[in-house]
């Protein structure tokens, strides 16, 4: 939401997908308010072939140039429970990683004979770990790296630039679910400018904020045996999610 508000100016279309028909309404008549010509499109992303239908229709009428897909999935492996639950993992699994590789490629596609363009995805900390009590949302945001990082490598000389945002906590719902405290937490607002300024400069990875940065340095020095057992002994657990 933060995202749209600041891209929106005169002179520019915002196609905005949302699940949530109230809330999509609101946002788009915020982004009116500031000058954007808006679009928006009710949609739910765990239905891949409607998404991949979706993202044709509006490059047709209006030709992507940029193209930032953040919808994300959270749940973890609540106390009391040997194991997430099956039909979350499904659906954690399609929005995290199956839906934004499916429309970017989809993207790419129409980009590269326009002579390029620009996808941004939005990946998590949590990628960089094995945490045993999220095991497949970590490991789908390490999926997602890895999909930005060859879709660079395939893409690039074609003039198509990925930024994958790795952030760690945002002060968003998604993060107001999780009980306990939530280290070196950013606004969303601090979050859009830096997302915004990595795209721009076409930064093929940005990991915000830096004490993240400087998390990954030093982790390299922990021997595996011990990475495992700090992993083992992390405690997490969230509130209900709210229906949206």
């Amino acid at each position: 939401m933060e995202l749209a508000r600041r891209y929106a100016k005169p002179g520019r279309t915002l196609i905005l997908w949302g699940r949530n028909a109230e809330r999509l309404q609101r946002l788009a008549t915020l982004c009116c308010a500031r000058g954007a010509a808006v679009v928006t499109r009710q949609i739910n992303l765990l239905d891949g072939k409607a998404a991949l239908q979706a993202i044709r229709e509006d490059d047709t009428k209006h030709p992507l140039d940029l193209v930032i897909l953040g919808a994300g999935l959270s749940d973890i492996q609540t106390a009391g429970h040997p194991t997430e639950d099956p039909e979350k993992v499904l659906a954690l699994s399609l929005v995290n990683f199956a839906i934004p590789t499916t429309l970017a490629t989809a993207a790419a596609e129409r980009m590269i004979p326009r002579g390029g363009g620009k996808i941004a995805l939005i990946g998590s900390v949590a990628g960089f770990y094995e945490l045993p009590f999220a095991a497949s949302y970590s490991s789908s945001k390490a999926g997602l790296a890895r999909f930005a990082e060859a879709a660079n490598l395939g893409w690039a000389k074609h003039n198509v630039r990925t930024t994958l945002i790795i952030p760690g906590f945002v002060d968003t719902p998604m993060s107001q679910r999780l009980d306990g405290t939530l280290p070196f937490l950013v606004s969303a607002g601090s979050a859009a400018r830096r997302i915004m300024r990595a795209i721009n400069a076409g930064k093929k990875e940005y990991i915000f904020p830096w004490q993240f940065r400087a998390l990954r340095v030093a982790e390299r020095l922990v021997p595996h045996f011990l990475r495992e057992r700090i992993l083992l002994n992390l405690k997490a657990d969230q509130k209900p999610a709210k229906n949206s």
